[in-house]
């Protein structure tokens, strides 16, 4: 029986990043205990901080999804080097997505329509700000959970602070495919009969520049925006100048730095139960909270987005894509099939 010949390039290729991962991971691990070494106080059952737990591994026994979650990180760093020249100083501006538990020593940029509201929820509980009668998230209502002040974000802090935080503290983030998380925003946003907030204030105004020969309701209610209406207003280069992207659908790089800011786990909704667990093992908390699970039936899913894009022009669909670019590099994300103007 003749053996299998094996490639010899598809196996250099393999061992090549096998051991890109594991110098990666000596490297992230040499920096953090460097940035933790001094810092006091006990986190989770171990007594050791998230990021602690986090690189205190042996490279060599690291488990399938600490690979997973390590080349995530070293994908997002190189598409960092290669996509984005100049590097600038954080302001506070730039924190204000970024949540913090002291408690526990996390630091989480939340982002709208990517489990934002759970996430919100999981750590007004380990935080203590969801009062002590609430230890299931899900007992929080959605809207308790956007109320600002009840949770704090880096942003509030000295720079002092925000410095010791960002050296010691896990910082984590979740993602989504841009465009799912785009038309998860439209339908939440334009097409619920209880969102008349963001009817007025950006529906009555999208319907007003991009559609011809307006009917006075919809001026006034802007309760009908098409999602053709959505991206000629999401394409129109007034639209930034006049004033940032509502955080419903700026792109995730503008609202969280990723490549000013070291993200030590990138979750994806794409995988969103796993992640989620895998943050608060890190975090020493698995046994005392449990991220909720999602309502499958009614997210956005890739199918449904086609659906949406089907009606969009190629040059639209080419110049939307252009504004989401980065996102769609930054995390590893594929070109849509759907779209025409490949």
């Amino acid at each position: 029986m003749r053996k299998p010949k094996i490639n010899r390039m598809v196996l250099a290729m393999c061992l090549g990043s096998f051991l890109m991962v594991i110098f990666y991971f000596q490297s992230n691990l040499k920096q953090a205990s460097a940035r933790t070494g001094g810092q006091s106080g006990t986190f989770g059952k171990s007594g050791r901080s998230p990021l602690q737990t986090l690189y205190d591994t042996d490279p060599l026994e690291l488990s399938p999804l600490q690979v997973m979650h390590q080349g995530r990180r070293a994908l997002l760093e190189e598409a960092c080097r290669s996509y984005t020249r100049k590097r600038r100083v954080l302001i506070p501006e730039d924190l204000k997505h970024l949540i913090v538990d002291d408690r526990h020593g996390l630091l989480y940029c939340y982002v709208p329509k990517v489990a934002c509201t759970n996430w919100k929820r999981v750590l007004m509980v380990l935080t203590g700000q969801a009062g002590g009668q609430h230890r299931d998230p899900l007992q929080i209502p959605a809207n308790e959970a956007h109320i600002p002040g009840n949770l704090r974000t880096l942003s509030e802090y000295s720079t002092a602070e925000i410095n010791q935080r960002l050296r010691t503290y896990l910082k984590f983030l979740f993602v989504r495919e841009p465009f799912e998380r785009l038309v998860s925003a439209y339908r939440n946003k334009f097409t619920r009969s209880y969102n008349t907030a963001f009817h007025k204030r950006y529906g009555t105004k999208i319907i007003r520049r991009h559609r011809p020969e307006p009917r006075p309701e919809a001026l006034e209610r802007g309760d009908d925006v098409s999602f053709a209406e959505f991206v000629y207003y999401l394409v129109d280069p007034s639209t930034q100048r006049e004033e940032p992207f509502n955080e419903h659908w700026e792109r995730v790089h503008s609202l969280c730095h990723p490549c000013l800011i070291h993200y030590d786990v990138i979750g994806k909704y794409e995988t969103l139960e796993e992640d989620s667990s895998y943050v608060l093992k890190l975090a020493g908390v698995d046994g005392e909270v449990t991220f909720p699970a999602s309502a499958k039936s009614t997210r956005t899913t890739g199918d449904m987005a086609a659906t949406f894009f089907k009606d969009i022009s190629p040059a639209y669909q080419k110049k939307l894509y252009s504004l989401y670019r980065m996102d769609f590099l930054l995390f590893n994300y594929s070109t849509p099939a759907y779209l025409k103007f490949r």
